[in-house]
């Protein structure tokens, strides 16, 4: 029998399509993978339907058989039971007629991944010696990265392992570009550099955009072209409710042709592709060679990209220089706005840097904060800082605010994954967490050079300045380091602390980031009475008030104006400490308590003027 690579020199050869397709179909709807131990005759069954369909290649159903998807499963201990069974079954029902590639899936897909890029190349290693230890694979396919970065680097980590011929597949948000923004050919281009024997597409678009894609790729002298487009969009079935693809084996195999026109030589199916998807493109593609010459159709640029001026008087322009005020209040949970308006416009009379809104802080349901300050820019001189948070919006929604808030004028963010559905007053509701706070200032970035989350281009550059959020109130303030790092690498130009409440934080807090370009505003919440200060101390995490503050406030609890007196200087004591070491100081308005924050923006101007 010749090689995969003898065979795709001077032949197409038709590819498998889904396997979690089918596995649905027979009601197994949890982690795919592990079939191979406990469900191996469904596994076969589906190798062999697609043999029998005209299948010269099939592939491991070890996609996510890696540790990190694994864990959701608590199977992260069978990585290699699982790779080899795969590899055995395939091979098994393949005999020495049809070629067996195994299978490695990205990490980095629309999905939120954490793990470091060591950790990915970790955990592809471990899955990829796991199935070269069977010794019985035609080679290996990487599919569906989203991320070109990603698939390099594994490339380079894996091609010394093995002389086996080896897919890598790309998929594409928007057809022709990377979610990096630039053309396909390029991506593939570096990859057949970096050793791939055959590159191509896969995943999340159908025949017809794949086809658009292949225009602008060449045929390669050292590698070949596979694609396996998805079956169609998926579609919300009226009855059931259910998400379908379109069964379209007819269209498909049309589009077969057409893509073995623009040179592919390996073309398979991928999600809600069936064996009747691949029995089309098997007669279709009978008699036909692959093709020799081609001429390409470079990607056509989008319309002229503005380039926006950048602003220079952002809030981190403002805190390298001078000591600078924000001040926070929370939208109201009702829609009398009256004394919130009041705080508003009562705040922006003392000449601060900006107004910052919460969004839905604590999960409690608010006034949607991009309304109100909209609601208010015309009667408001002060910059507003809007909070954005990743538990109320998926990534569709966070790109759309985040071009309406461009579009608004409002360029002040602070990114934060925000808190938990289960903590506020709708405990029922759904947390959506597409992404974290990381993530989110990657994207906000990512529209700062004028690319959507997609790749594809905004026509122009959105203006943002972007903060991330910091808590300082933790055992160990020294280790926290790297997460200050991690979100400077992520995009924050600055950052805002939750509120401290002891000096000696403050103090730490100074000497943890002496290093760290970014400046930093620090959290100061004026106490509103001893009922609050206790609940604070008790019940929220990580907050402390120091005994002594307590016992302060315990004396002159039933005076309320004394009691005042006491937490508001105990806020200058606080303010003091941290004028000492940092010039951007982040007041926290309690309970809509405006007046606090008022005297305490009066003592902090009467200190710098002094």
């Amino acid at each position: 029998m010749s090689t995969f690579l003898e065979r795709l020199k001077s032949d197409i050869l038709v590819a498998d399509g889904a396997m979690g397709t089918l596995l649905y179909a027979y009601g197994l709807d949890t982690c795919h993978e592990s079939y191979n131990l406990t469900h191996p005759e469904q596994v076969t069954a589906i190798h062999r339907a697609y043999i029998e369909a005209g299948a010269d290649v099939i592939q491991t159903n070890t996609y996510g058989a890696q540790r990190f998807r694994l864990k959701n499963y608590g199977l992260e201990d069978q990585v290699a039971q699982i790779n080899k069974a795969g590899a055995e079954l395939a091979r098994r029902v393949a005999g020495d007629k049809t070629f067996v590639l195994g299978t490695i899936g990205g990490f980095r897909s629309q999905r939120q991944c954490d793990l470091t890029m060591d950790q990915i190349l970790e955990q592809t290693l471990e899955q990829v010696t796991a199935l070269l230890e069977t010794q019985v694979l035609d080679g290996l396919l990487f599919e569906t990265y989203y991320d070109i970065d990603e698939l390099t680097q594994v490339l380079q980590a894996v091609r010394p392992l093995t002389d086996l011929p080896i897919v890598t597949n790309v998929s594409l948000h928007e057809a022709g570009i990377t979610a990096d923004g630039k053309p396909i050919v390029e991506a593939l281009s570096r990859l057949v550099m970096l050793g791939a024997d055959v590159v191509g597409l896969n995943c999340h678009l159908g025949p017809y955009h794949m086809i658009q894609s292949l225009k602008q790729v060449p045929l390669f002298a050292q590698s070949y072209l596979a694609v396996y487009p998805n079956a169609s969009q998926l579609a919300i079935d009226g009855e059931s409710s259910q998400f379908q693809f379109s069964q379209n084996a007819a269209y498909f195999g049309k589009s077969a042709e057409l893509l073995v026109a623009e040179g592919a030589r390996l073309i398979g199916g991928c999600c809600g592709t069936t064996p009747e998807h691949i029995r089309a493109i098997r007669r279709a593609v009978k008699g036909l060679k692959p093709i020799e010459r081609k001429v390409v159709t470079p990607l056509i640029p989008e319309a002229d990209f503005v380039q926006r001026v950048r602003r220079t008087d952002t809030l981190v322009d403002k805190v390298k220089k001078d000591i600078t005020i924000i001040a926070e209040l929370d939208p109201p949970k009702h829609l009398d706005v009256e004394k919130f308006t009041e705080a508003v416009k009562a705040i922006d009379q003392k000449d601060i840097a900006a107004i910052t809104l919460a969004d839905n802080s604590l999960s409690n349901t608010r006034i949607c904060n991009l309304s109100l300050a909209t609601l208010l820019k015309e009667e408001v001189k002060t910059p507003f800082l809007l909070h954005l948070t990743c538990r109320d919006h998926n990534l569709i929604g966070l790109q759309s605010r985040l071009m309406g808030m461009d579009l608004l004028g409002f360029n002040h963010l602070l990114a934060v994954t925000g808190d938990p559905t289960k903590m506020g007053d709708f405990p029922g509701a759904t947390s959506v967490y597409d992404v974290t706070s990381f993530k989110l200032l990657g994207l906000i970035k990512q529209l700062n050079q004028g690319q959507s989350y997609s790749g594809a281009s905004l026509r122009r550059q959105t203006d943002f300045t972007v903060a991330a959020a910091f808590n300082p109130n933790v055992k160990n303030l020294s280790r926290s380091i790297r997460l200050i790092e991690k979100k400077v690498a992520a995009g924050a130009d600055y950052f805002m602390t939750q509120p401290i409440f002891e000096s000696h934080i403050i103090e730490e807090l100074a000497d943890v980031t002496k290093d760290v370009d970014q400046p930093f505003f620090v959290g100061i919440m004026p106490i509103t009475s001893y009922n609050n200060a206790v609940f604070l101390h008790n019940e929220v995490p990580g907050i402390q008030l120091s005994e002594e503050f307590l016992a302060q406030l315990e004396a002159v609890k039933d005076d309320r104006e004394a009691c005042q007196k006491v937490a508001l200087d105990e806020s200058k004591r606080l303010i003091d400490t941290a004028l000492k070491h940092f010039k951007g100081i982040y007041l926290i308005t309690p309970f809509l308590r405006y007046d606090l924050t008022l005297e305490l923006i009066d003592y902090i101007q009467e200190q710098t003027q002094a």
